[in-house]
């Protein structure tokens, strides 16, 4: 306000001095370079804004000897002044009408914040390959930025020796239950490889060498078998799991003494198993534990993706577009997990 103010002063004093006599004039301006040079001495380097450099700027086209009334810069000042306002006017002017990243549709934004409500455990990555499932490609970065914010320990990473033949190897391993009844269940995983399938699960309470044999021909039959086999050193693959090994052409690939990290792939499908699933439910029975474990291989087969296969899932999910319909969901496991699908309308 107190700049416009003083610059319709001046244009006031301007028209006056149009109807004034020369002598009041000069005696006018003696007057105010006094003053100048008295400012002068008290400032060293006074500050000019925009307006002010506009001002000279546009006085040195219009007025031949602007040069002789200055005193508080020096002509070559005022040139710069006009180069440096030129290139703001062009920088302006030819500033894009929209900077940065595209921006991400609202109700994308809220689909990823719906889902990480609805699904605790999941990471980034996860909840990404469930949006590619659904037609929206965005970037891992994207997808963390807009999840719900929240405390607990990141995703565990975990590295495997085996890189090539995936196909042609499987994995065997026990993992553990306890009942409601303090009695451990002991569930059979045999993994396929290659797409990161169970091929075959059972739960005993009792397992032995017999049981675990007969299960490894019921996993394999019809020349199905692959051709090596990883398990650990536990005792029960004594003399009759090895025989039934050798029956089904395999060849025996025990890991060394205790290094689990040797069979990967099987520990990391027995890990998701009891923190997707086992971890949050209160077992009751043998037949209780297949029907869990059961409906959870469900899932895990057809509808959640997988970091290791590109983010697609083991029974090879189709990708839905958005121009099929909303999206909905259906709770897996009372609601632990969620299968998310297009409807159409």
């Amino acid at each position: 306000m107190a700049d416009n103010a003083l610059m319709l002063i001046i244009v006031l004093t301007f028209l006056r001095n149009l109807f004034r006599s020369r002598d009041n004039l000069l005696l006018e301006n003696l007057a105010l370079r006094q003053q100048i040079l008295v400012l002068e001495r008290q400032i060293k380097r006074p500050r000019f804004r925009d307006r002010d450099r506009a001002f000279w700027v546009v006085l040195s086209r219009f007025w031949s000897g602007w040069k002789k009334p200055l005193r508080l810069v020096q002509p070559q000042t005022v040139v710069s002044w006009h180069r440096y306002l030129w290139r703001k006017y062009w920088k302006r002017k030819s500033r894009p009408k929209e900077m940065g990243r595209p921006k991400i549709p609202v109700e994308v934004i809220k689909l990823i914040h719906r889902i990480s409500l609805e699904n605790p455990n999941w990471g980034a990555a996860h909840i990404q390959g469930e949006l590619m499932m659904l037609g929206h490609f965005l970037s891992v970065s994207t997808v963390a930025k807009y999840m719900v914010r929240r405390r607990g320990r990141p995703n565990q990473n975990w590295k495997t020796f085996i890189r090539n033949h995936l196909h042609e190897i499987g994995a065997i391993d026990f993992l553990t239950i306890p009942t409601i009844t303090f009695k451990t269940l002991y569930v059979f995983i045999v993994l396929s490889l290659d797409r990161r399938r169970v091929v075959h699960f059972h739960v005993t309470r009792h397992p032995t060498a017999d049981w675990t044999a007969l299960q490894l021909l019921q996993a394999f039959p019809f020349d199905t078998a692959p051709k090596f086999l990883i398990r650990d050193r536990d005792g029960i693959y004594g003399e009759k799991v090895l025989r039934a090994i050798d029956h089904l052409g395999m060849e025996d690939k025990p890991t060394s003494p205790h290094s689990p990290w040797q069979n990967g792939y099987c520990e990391r499908m027995v890990g998701t198993l009891k923190r997707e699933c086992l971890d949050h439910m209160i077992i009751f029975n043998e037949r209780h534990a297949r029907r869990i474990i059961r409906e959870f291989l469900e899932y895990y087969h057809e509808d959640r993706t997988h970091q290791g296969l590109g983010q697609k899932t083991p029974g090879g999910r189709e990708v839905e577009p958005p121009e099929i319909g909303p999206v909905k969901s259906q709770p897996v496991l009372g609601g632990l997990h969620h299968r998310y699908f297009r409807e159409a309308a």
